[in-house]
């Protein structure tokens, strides 16, 4: 099943860690409705029955915002409960056994930390890839925070959506200009937020501030005037500002582009 990098913007992992005055469903709502583009639902500790019966609800929810619903690492879960797309890591199943397992209409992602390991998914039918640790995280201790020349190798090495993941929040979030990651995977920045819904509003405006409007397919310009290539031709911006990026993969020369500033584009992606 193909995935559409525009929903791999602001994805959200949810962490039951921060369950609070909100429930967990609450929670996720909260972030749909300050725009996050996909979830996943992550839960370690919660039995099978309570786990089908919390994606079935969480999904639910995801569809009346026409968000895509992931499950992390349970495939019998994602299968059950009619997920758009079920990840798994490098320690779960392979991605070729997960494949067998749903079948063509089912979105994979891979967590991967090299682009060896990129490729192997991508050969074996990953759908999208996340990669990290972007930065140093308390979310996973055990993770070694990857270059962000390596994150830039494996995202110029696949043509599938990538997705960085580990210790991203507003603070940090510009540092990945150029890398050619497609979005984000949050957990602590989101979930941890006293204001989730406003949290994710302003997560979302600083990934536009890195992504470039038009969500340029690698080596090829998907807008118009933009795959024309001359200098002075650019989005049908209302307010945005110029930004000279140049970090889209396989175009050159092709600034000056436009940062969305917060809801200026009518290009941008919704």
């Amino acid at each position: 099943m193909k995935c559409d990098k525009q929903n791999m913007l602001l994805y959200a992992v949810t962490d039951r860690a921060w369950v609070g005055k909100q429930t967990l469903y609450e929670q996720v709502e909260s972030a749909l409705k300050g725009g996050v583009t996909c979830v996943q639902l992550r839960e370690k500790e919660l039995d099978d029955e309570a786990f089908l019966k919390e994606a079935v609800e969480i999904h639910a929810l995801c569809q009346r915002y026409g968000v895509p619903f992931f499950v992390n690492d349970n495939v019998d879960i994602a299968i059950r409960c009619h997920a758009e797309g079920v990840h798994v890591g490098q320690e779960d199943m392979a991605a070729a056994q997960v494949r067998a397992r749903v079948g063509e209409g089912m979105m994979i992602g891979v967590s991967v930390h090299s682009v060896e390991e990129a490729r192997e998914a991508v050969k074996h039918g990953a759908d999208c890839l996340g990669v990290g640790a972007a930065f140093a995280t308390h979310t996973k201790t055990d993770v070694d925070v990857l270059p962000h020349e390596t994150l830039k190798a494996i995202c110029d090495a696949v043509d599938i959506p990538v997705v960085a993941i580990g210790g991203i929040h507003k603070e940090n979030i510009l540092q990945l200009k150029g890398t050619g990651v497609d979005g984000v995977a949050l957990v602590s920045a989101i979930f941890a937020a006293d204001d989730i819904e406003t949290e994710c509003k302003e997560l979302k405006a600083g990934c536009y501030g890195w992504h470039c409007c038009h969500s340029v397919p690698r080596q090829q310009a998907a807008h118009p005037r933009v795959r024309s290539g001359r200098p002075g031709q650019h989005c049908p911006c209302r307010a945005g500002r110029e930004c000279g990026h140049t970090g889209l993969r396989g175009l050159k020369r092709l600034q000056p582009t436009y940062i969305i500033g917060q809801t200026h584009c009518s290009a941008a992606p919704r």
